[in-house]
């Protein structure tokens, strides 16, 4: 039998990294990865291909709707989308062949199957073939993630009624696609669709889309996606799904109660995704697990068995594929012996529209709620000659800083290249910088990183230069 000091269940970015951090510092470690391929949800049917699909159709929406500005003629223009998916999967491969190598490189032992607790140290692994592996580990991190949530009345039939998985390989653009649930993942894959040509619905229970995030976000984005054609209802809710071939039926009830019916040819559920356990054998060893289906740890990520370790999508905390990397490397370290820490209040939030959404920190609703006296900036992306430059006008940022010590709490920002732009905020509130901090320092231009410096200033005293 093999033994390690570690071994991770799960290759997503949550458990690669955990294994390459142990394998930094010294420990014996191997990964357990039930697919044929390495790199979890988020590079195989999440985060990297809905990426890979999202540039495609923006390439393609710009075409149609900038180009001729720009001084660029199109003729001919048309979507091939079975290219578009293909260079997707291209993008996949490339991306999971480099976890291959990783693990490679760091002398990490990759087994392939199902891992599963046989007791406390020994893991069961089932292969394809239905032989099963058993090893020893001393240490074991579960980094399983999330699979996509439903709704009980629902029957997820993969062809017309989908998750996120089967909308990253459909073989032809929908005539009108319904989506339930106006979160990250909805709105990105309906944008995606929308730019080809679809007709989009989005159908919300809560009263905004992207109901986490700051209110401005909410209605700013909102706004910018009616713009491009999306149609929204919120604060509707869901009451059955009826599939009768090529068209699908959603009802729901208004926020008056009254019944009103959508009808698609496709329909995607994006209600949210749940911690995947199934499989493991969490009985075996009697790891706790809460009403929510997460594994219960501590501050360390450490379950009631001492020696298991949980990180990810299966504990609690958002599901975000950053949020897990930096858990993996926390409890890497730990069992180390170091004494790593984690803020979460500075894990950022990133939504891939076009305009991009992206915050960290506090929204605006949460002090209010914590009656935390606060002080609050924002600055126009239009004001800026970048953005006018390259056409890019919509959205704005807010920077949210605490009254008496000026003190950045929250930096919530809508806009171009939003997602790229959100670091530099972690990175001042992380040194716990002031509003004023900022506003001092040195931003290039042009660019579109100003309107952090400008709505730094308008949160200090009041005094944007440029608006």
């Amino acid at each position: 039998m093999n033994k390690y000091d570690v071994a991770v269940i799960g290759s997503g970015p949550g458990g690669y990294v955990a294994a390459i951090r142990c394998a930094q510092l010294g420990l014996k470690t191997a990964i357990i990865e039930k697919y044929s391929t390495l790199g979890g949800t988020c590079l195989n049917v999440g985060c990297i291909p809905s990426k890979a699909l999202l540039d495609s159709s923006h390439h393609y929406h710009d075409a149609v709707h900038h180009f001729e500005k720009h001084g660029i003629g199109v003729d001919g223009l048309k979507v091939d989308l079975g290219q578009m998916i293909s260079r997707k999967d291209e993008v996949v491969s490339q991306t999971t062949e480099g976890i291959n190598f990783l693990m490679s490189k760091n002398n990490i032992d990759v087994y392939q199957g199902i891992g599963s607790f046989k007791d406390a140290t020994n893991i069961n692994i089932t292969k394809e073939d239905g032989n099963v592996e058993t090893i020893e580990a001393a240490k074991t991190i579960i980094a399983t993630g999330s699979k996509p949530s439903t709704l009980p009345f629902i029957t997820l039939d993969k062809k017309r009624v989908i998750t996120s998985t089967e909308a990253l390989k459909l073989k032809e653009i929908p005539k009108h696609m319904i989506i339930i649930g106006g979160g990250v993942i909805g709105l990105e894959l309906g944008s995606v669709y929308k730019r080809l040509g679809a007709e989009v619905s989005v159908v919300e229970f809560m009263p905004t889309i992207i109901p986490t995030m700051d209110k401005m976000l909410a209605k700013e984005l909102q706004k910018s996606l009616k713009k491009q054609g999306m149609k929204f209802y919120t604060s509707h809710k869901v009451t059955s799904v009826t599939n009768n071939g090529d068209e699908v039926v959603v009802t729901a009830d208004d926020k008056k109660g009254k019944s009103v019916e959508f009808k698609g040819d496709y329909v995607l559920v994006s209600v949210g995704r749940r911690p995947f356990t199934d499989g493991l054998g969490l009985d075996n060893v009697g790891i706790n697990v809460n009403e929510r289906g997460q594994i219960e740890t501590n501050d360390h990520l450490q379950t009631n068995v001492s020696n298991i370790f949980a990180i990810g999508d299966v504990v609690k905390g958002a599901m975000l594929a950053h949020k897990a990397e930096e858990e993996g490397t926390m409890v890497a370290e730990f069992i180390a012996g170091q004494k790593p820490h984690i803020n979460y209040n500075l894990i950022p939030g990133v939504v891939y529209t076009w305009p991009e959404v992206a915050a960290v920190g506090k929204t605006e609703e949460q002090l209010k709620e914590e009656g935390v006296a606060y002080k609050s900036g924002s600055f126009p992306m239009r004001a800026l000659g970048r953005a006018r430059a390259s056409m890019d006008i919509e959205g704005q940022v807010k920077v949210l800083a605490d009254k008496e010590t000026d003190e950045i709490l929250g930096v919530h920002m809508i806009g171009a290249r939003a997602a790229d732009m959100i670091a530099e905020a972690v990175v001042a509130m992380e040194f716990r910088a002031s509003a004023e901090d900022v506003s001092r320092m040195s931003h290039a231009h042009p660019t579109f990183t100003e309107a952090i410096k400008e709505a730094c200033l308008a949160a200090t005293d009041n005094r944007p230069i440029h608006s």
